[in-house]
């Protein structure tokens, strides 16, 4: 298990796939409530580089179409 401290990681696929596993953690019926404070904000997190990864592809994107547009 990481902590809030640990590094992020920088990758969407990284980031996404340790959310699951985070999930996966709080889905069971035993977490201990400390724990469940521990993994929310390593989740949220998480959560910050998958948003800030989809809105880098989408301006990227954005701009590969303008860019066709304009040829």
């Amino acid at each position: 298990m990481t902590t809030p401290d640990s590094p992020v990681p920088t990758g969407y696929a990284e980031a996404l796939a340790e959310l699951e596993a985070i999930l996966v953690r709080l889905e069971r019926a035993d977490v201990d409530v400390d724990v469940l404070a521990t993994e929310v904000q390593r989740a949220a997190a998480l959560i910050a580089v998958c948003r800030d990864r989809i809105g880098n592809a989408r301006l990227q994107i954005d701009q590969v179409v303008a860019d066709l547009g304009d040829a």
